[in-house]
């Protein structure tokens, strides 16, 4: 190797150790700085994306205070414990998510993401609690009363058998399906689990809904998406001609199908009331602009014979859309019904029902 050469290698590790040793002080220096400086303030955030605030700043500031001995402002940095901390908050049940962090003026940021109940359920003792979106179980709150599905009818004994956990993740599957459309959310004033007779481990919904005097059958929580789509499409095409107290039971449970029973006697309802809170629906959805779905052309409904036993007030109605593979059957009192072909890109409105206090 020639001078140059030996020259190049001395700059280039003389450089290095420069470098590693500027690193060594920098490093010292944070040091020192974290063992002299102290916390000289805090700030707490709280985020949650329903602002159902069911933890406080002072909830927070007290969790913190455990896990420093009492007190925050003052303490040396040294004393906190950032990892341990965000575990503390974390071990929390309303908080999902925590993340603390000083800047550069020694001031600790506390950010908390709440955990947001999805699903009220009540037990057949009476005791309730929530979920949230993962179907973890969170107590009630004193402090406030969150907006959300209810369920009645869940087993009340402890959650451990698989049918209770395959139970408790329909639920929530319907719950979060309910809770992100503001229609059903609307519309829904709860969910009845129901067992099915003989069978112990199956189970069936039945929702109870805000505008009409009729029960929903929704079968299990599998495919509920499409059972909410029949119920729109039956609400569109029939209940909106008929009334919504026409039928005392609508059943969605089946695929491509749906099947009602006409209200027996002279049920009590205040048909103008019930005008008004229909028209009150559809008036907010237009007025919010939210569209749900969109149903294709239907052809020319085609009344058939009785599906069971000849009975005045039950026929079979099928109704097969040009673009679509679904064939919906309802079983109907074929004097009430009058269909409307509806324009390929004529759609439902999604209503808003106003928060009740």
């Amino acid at each position: 190797m020639n001078a140059k050469g030996v020259i190049k290698k001395v700059l280039f590790i003389s450089m290095w150790l420069v470098i590693a040793t500027g690193m060594v002080i920098l490093l010292a220096a944070a040091v020192r700085k974290q063992k002299n400086n102290h916390c000289k303030d805090y700030s707490i955030t709280i985020k949650g994306t329903q602002n159902n605030f069911f933890i406080n700043e002072k909830d927070v500031q007290q969790l913190i205070m455990v896990g420093t001995n009492g007190t925050i402002k003052g303490q040396p940095l040294s004393s906190f414990n950032l990892h341990q901390l965000e575990q503390l908050l974390e071990d929390n049940t309303w908080i999902n998510d925590a993340e603390l962090y000083f800047d550069n003026r020694d001031v600790l940021h506390i950010t908390v993401k709440e955990r947001e109940p999805i699903a009220r359920i009540f037990t057949t003792t009476g005791s309730s609690f929530y979920i949230d979106s993962m179907g973890k179980q969170m107590p009630l709150s004193e402090r406030m009363s969150a907006r959300v599905p209810v369920f009645t009818g869940f087993p009340s004994k402890n959650i451990a058998s698989k049918n209770d956990q395959k139970l408790l993740d329909e639920v929530r599957l319907t719950a979060k399906f309910i809770f992100n459309d503001p229609f059903w959310m609307a519309q829904t004033a709860q969910i009845d689990i129901t067992p099915v007779p003989s069978i112990s481990s199956e189970w069936n919904f039945e929702m109870i809904p805000v505008v009409g005097n009729h029960t929903v059958k929704l079968g299990d929580g599998e495919n509920i998406d499409e059972k909410f789509h029949r119920l729109m499409v039956f609400y569109k095409q029939i209940l909106s001609k008929t009334g919504f107290d026409k039928y005392k039971m609508i059943d969605v449970q089946y695929a491509g199908q749906v099947v009602a029973s006409k209200q027996t006697g002279n049920a009590k309802v205040d048909m103008k009331q019930l005008q008004k809170n229909v028209e009150k629906l559809l008036q907010e959805a237009t007025e919010n602009n939210i569209d749900t779905i969109t149903i294709a052309e239907p052809k020319p409904v085609k009344i058939e014979t009785p599906i069971t036993k000849p009975d005045s007030t039950t026929h079979k109605l099928i109704a097969t859309n040009n673009n679509s593979k679904t064939k919906l059957k309802a079983t109907l009192d074929p004097n009430a019904v009058k269909t409307t072909p509806l324009s390929n890109k004529e759609k439902v409105p999604k209503a808003v029902m106003p928060k009740r206090e």
